[in-house]
């Protein structure tokens, strides 16, 4: 374990940006604690979990992609009419459609949403899933996809002629000009943890995704991203990093349902019995960022001032699945940890997800929200990073918690 105290109360220079809020639209009530047979989309859940994100504060929400989830533009298309703030966050894998017909796609919900349209690339992790859809290009090929991608995407929404192009992936001649979005172009994030992740993502993403890990492990992280920004003269993108809270009124508590969370969590990986989770296979993950979840979980279950690994160790490193434990002071003050390093998009979504998603706009948001706000106003850090050090609290003993299950 590994503490990080507030020296002093000076604001950090990387932490200037406008932070927002993410969450992830789920279509029906099966959750990983409780999954549940479902015809994948029920139309009056998915009503009220998405009003339930606009109600709470969340500024976006991201619409996941997979072989055997609901079509994510089809989606995404219908929280922009249901919300009229919410931004919907769209992922798209380049191996499952022509980039100038996504172009077109996302150009029409930013028009229809007047402008809240972001997109999420998503490469390809996973030779089983990507092999479901007719995908046999080796990884670090796919990145390189994914870069002409980028490139096509913002071509088709900016150039004002035809224009032709003869690449290694993607080939035609005489398209355009193409459909336009709302504004001057749409925000594009890509994640991934290797070194062609980083690469692209440096030189041509808006955002750059990151899933939970331990602070010095981040920081290093933002540092390496900005710096390939730098070499290719490009604006710093934008820092997303997620995690799956769990918090309740006490310290002890929030650790006690912690515990009781990765216990269901576990059943349900081993079970199959939840659709993310049985796409994958219990070998060694193929991605680095999940294999990066495990290097962590095995070196120790807490880290900082509120980051659990218990939960991405039983799901074999499945997704993002680290937690913040604690109360609502002490995960508001483990985000703000992360704001200090730089990050300005926080995804915070739950393993109970519509009463989570209700929880963290109630208790969570506002918190984090009035700090910035206080900061903002004085120039200086408020006192919730010191006074809610979490599981480093004195006469608070999580590891003898974790004993006593």
């Amino acid at each position: 374990m590994t503490t990080s105290p507030v020296a002093d109360r000076t604001i950090p220079s990387t932490a200037s940006r406008e932070v927002e809020f993410i969450s992830l639209t789920h279509l029906n009530p099966s959750t990983e604690l409780a999954p549940i047979p479902t015809r994948g989309i029920e139309l009056d859940y998915f009503r009220r979990y998405v009003a339930t994100l606009e109600e709470a504060g969340y500024d976006y929400t991201l619409l996941p992609y997979g072989s055997n989830s609901a079509d994510s533009i089809v989606a995404a298309s219908a929280v922009g009419q249901l919300t009229e703030r919410l931004r919907p966050i769209v992922a798209v894998r380049p191996n499952t459609a022509f980039p100038l017909v996504v172009a077109q796609q996302l150009a029409t919900l930013d028009q229809l949403t007047e402008g809240r349209a972001v997109i999420h690339l998503i490469s390809g992790g996973n030779d089983t899933e990507q092999a479901r859809q007719g995908d046999y290009l080796p990884k670090t090929r796919r990145y390189a996809r994914t870069s002409e991608f980028i490139d096509l995407l913002r071509r088709a929404w900016t150039e004002r002629e035809p224009f032709s192009h003869h690449g290694e992936f993607y080939r035609f001649d005489e398209f355009g000009p193409g459909f336009r979005p709302y504004g001057e172009t749409i925000p594009i994030s890509i994640g991934g943890q290797s070194d062609e992740a980083f690469e692209i993502g440096g030189q041509k993403a808006d955002i750059f995704s990151f899933w939970g890990e331990p602070l010095d492990e981040i920081r290093a992280q933002i540092d390496r991203v900005n710096a390939i920004a730098d070499t290719a003269g490009r604006p710093h993108p934008r820092i997303w990093v997620t995690f799956r809270p769990i918090i309740a009124p006490t310290e002890e508590a929030a650790w006690r349902k912690a515990y009781d969370y990765a216990e269901k969590i576990g059943a349900t990986f081993r079970a199959g019995s939840y659709p993310k989770h049985s796409r994958f296979t219990r070998d060694a993950p193929q991605n680095v960022g999940s294999q990066r979840a495990l290097t962590f979980a095995s070196r120790g279950e807490v880290y900082d001032r509120a980051l659990w690994t218990r939960t991405a160790a039983v799901t074999n490193g499945t997704g993002a699945s680290t937690a913040l434990v604690g109360t609502p002071e002490t995960v508001a003050a483990a985000i703000l940890d992360y704001i200090d390093l730089g990050a300005s998009l926080v995804s915070i979504r739950g393993y109970d997800t519509l009463a989570d998603a209700a929880d963290y706009g109630k208790y969570v948001l506002p918190l984090v929200r009035q700090e910035l706000a206080h900061r903002e106003a004085t120039g200086q850090r408020g006192t919730l990073q010191d006074d809610h050090p979490g599981a480093h609290r004195p006469g608070f003993d999580a590891d003898a918690l974790a004993g006593a299950r």
